[in-house]
């Protein structure tokens, strides 16, 4: 579901700040004036034939044109909009999801409230197909994107643009193109993912070019360019060489050659290390981004501390559970069962344990996403009756009594004074949990350049899950679950349709996000958990009720709930059937198998 939590809304406004603001102490005073005019003028260029474009398809719209002229207009507005895109993202993150945002209502869970999508993906749900019944309600949009300009113009005229966030936002251009872009997931209907690609990197050497690129670097990137403009039949395009051998050799190319030439990088930390040569790079991840205060922060002494606590008995009220319990390093941290049983052993918990590998690297925890944090997460568990029925506080009492453990938290965390704060256990088990993300995986070693990783199965596989079977458009790479690259800003849900049983037409009573905050479109809404390890994790689903990976291809490729018949007006999935054959979900099983780490 493309719905936005904005939970790191505030790094976006103080990373565009600084991008407004900050130089790079490496150019000269009339170096950095010359650049910054440039690219004022090449984003004024574009802007200006954008809001060309979009008039020309108001008018189209006005006067009821052919599906035909609407489409041709169309296309070259979203041109137009991939041009502008590596700036658009970067330092205007609300007005670009105005522009091309997702075609779903974009839920504020904090302040309780919906608002409409707006945007070029809304206006291709009205052209694909198209009916001139929609002919108003598209020339709504029309209106409303040329409206959404405005700011944008107002961005460019008021940023200082330098070579250390150019070369940023457009590395960052390139990931994103690779997490989402080459999927089609602004392009679902119109397939336009893949030529719109090269349209977004062609920017990217326009402005590697002004920053001094050296020409080595402006030809690889014309090879990857050259790669989108080939003809290809549909399902054809080879996505598994194109990330290993292209888009992640550029990346680490850029990179190499900014440190190579004494660059100074930003200063500011974001989800992805400056120094990350490909999204797949074992220490890619800066794991304090995800962290919101600042006592939280990973450090060797309190992750062992929250190692030891994770697979302590004494958590539990009863003395009886720890996290491992139900959170097992031979099954992936899950337990192997549909759902645990409650702790008296008189029932069950209310969903399936999903696994604890990376679960650090998003912005909400629990398939309901009731938690920001995993803090909260923690506590949330270490309160309920049926899991902990314990209390921090609880903890804190007999860590208290235990003069080495004592010893070990004021090493760990220096502000303690006479006693252990019950605030410390759960950032030491969240600490431990944050440093769960091992990406050592068959995979991970294919994108890192390791062409024998992968089987030609498990290749096969990938292309089918970035291209036909639309799995990448939920499960965003790299990290393979609802938290999208590269800002790594909010985690999606989705709706479904869940099965109480598998095959059998009837939808799963859970209602998810709804159960929690009262909004029409979270019926039914679960968290994109990751598929990294899925493997390990059976059985799946929030209810726990499909025992094999071969029960939960044939649910997706039979189009969710409605390919069953069950009418829910809320689905996020798409209703068509994915029309894949025995021998393709196989591949796309081998394939999800890779992802298991090692």
């Amino acid at each position: 579901m493309k719905f936005s939590r904005y939970l790191a809304a505030g790094v976006v406004i103080i990373s565009t700040w600084l991008a407004c603001t900050n130089t790079t102490p490496s150019t000269t005073a009339n170096d950095s004036q010359e650049l910054d005019s440039h690219v004022h003028q090449w984003l004024t260029r574009r802007l200006d034939s954008m809001e060309a474009g979009a008039t020309r398809f108001q008018s189209l719209a006005l006067r009821s044109a052919s599906e035909e002229e609407l489409r041709i207009a169309f296309k070259d507005c979203r041109r137009l909009f991939k041009q502008l895109e590596w700036f658009s993202v970067y330092y205007a993150p609300a007005t670009s999801r105005q522009l091309n945002g997702p075609p779903l209502p974009e839920i504020e869970v904090e302040e309780n409230k919906m608002s409409d999508p707006a945007g070029l993906q809304v206006m291709e749900e009205l052209l694909f197909p198209y009916d001139t019944s929609a002919s108003a309600a598209l020339l709504k949009e029309a209106k409303g994107l040329l409206s959404s300009l405005i700011p944008l113009r107002h961005t460019i005229e008021n940023t200082r643009f330098d070579t250390a966030h150019i070369f940023d936002a457009c590395k960052m251009e390139v990931f994103r193109v690779e997490a989402l872009g080459i999927s089609g997931f602004d392009t679902p209907l119109c397939g336009w993912g893949i030529p719109e690609t090269g349209v977004a990197l062609s920017a990217v050497k326009e402005m590697m070019a002004l920053i001094a690129a050296p020409d080595s670097l402006l030809k690889r990137l014309d090879q990857v360019i050259a790669i989108t403009e080939q003809p290809t039949s549909a399902g054809e395009f080879d996505y598994a060489h194109f990330m290993s051998q292209q888009l992640n050799p550029l990346s680490a190319a850029m990179t190499d050659w900014f440190y190579s030439a004494g660059l100074q990088p930003i200063a500011y930390p974001q989800a992805l290390k400056n120094t990350a040569r490909t999204m797949f790079d074992s220490s890619a991840f800066n794991t304090a981004f995800f962290v919101h205060n600042a006592d939280a922060v990973p450090t060797p002494e309190k992750v062992a501390l929250g190692k030891m606590l994770f697979y302590e008995n004494r958590l539990a009220g009863n003395g009886q559970r720890s996290c491992s319990s139900c959170h097992m390093p031979e099954k992936a941290l899950t337990d192997g069962i549909a759902k645990n049983s409650s702790l008296d052993g008189s029932a069950t918990v209310l969903r399936n344990t999903p696994t604890l590998l990376y679960a650090g690297l998003q912005q909400a925890q629990f398939y309901d996403m009731r938690s920001p944090t995993l803090e909260n997460q923690i506590l949330d568990v270490l309160h309920n009756e049926a899991e902990m029925q314990s209390s921090p506080e609880k903890v804190a009492t007999w860590l208290n009594r235990e003069y080495a453990l004592k010893s070990q938290f004021k090493a760990a965390f220096p502000d303690i004074q006479d006693s252990i704060p019950p605030r410390h256990v759960t950032r030491a088990i969240a600490a431990y949990i944050r440093e769960l993300h091992p990406f050592r995986s068959n995979l991970d070693s294919y994108m890192r350049g390791d062409s024998n990783a992968l089987t030609g199965q498990q290749k096969r596989g990938l292309n089918l899950f970035m291209g036909k079977a639309r799995c990448a458009t939920c499960h965003f790479m790299p990290l393979f679950n609802g938290t999208a690259a590269p800002s790594f800003a909010t985690t999606e849900s989705e709706v479904l349709g869940v099965l109480a049983r598998p095959g059998v037409p009837k939808l799963d009573p859970d209602m998810g996000r709804y159960t929690h905050t009262q909004l029409e479109g979270l019926q039914y809404a679960f968290k994109t958990p990751t598929i990294r390890n899925i493997a390990k994790t059976a059985p799946y689903m929030h209810n726990g009720a499909y025992k094999t990976l071969d029960e939960v291809m044939e649910f997706y490729n039979s189009g969710g709930a409605a390919g069953y018949g069950i009418d829910l007006p809320g689905q996020t999935l798409s209703a068509d059937p994915l029309h894949l054959s025995e021998e393709e979900k196989k591949s796309i099983i081998a394939f999800m198998e890779s992802l298991t780490d090692h």
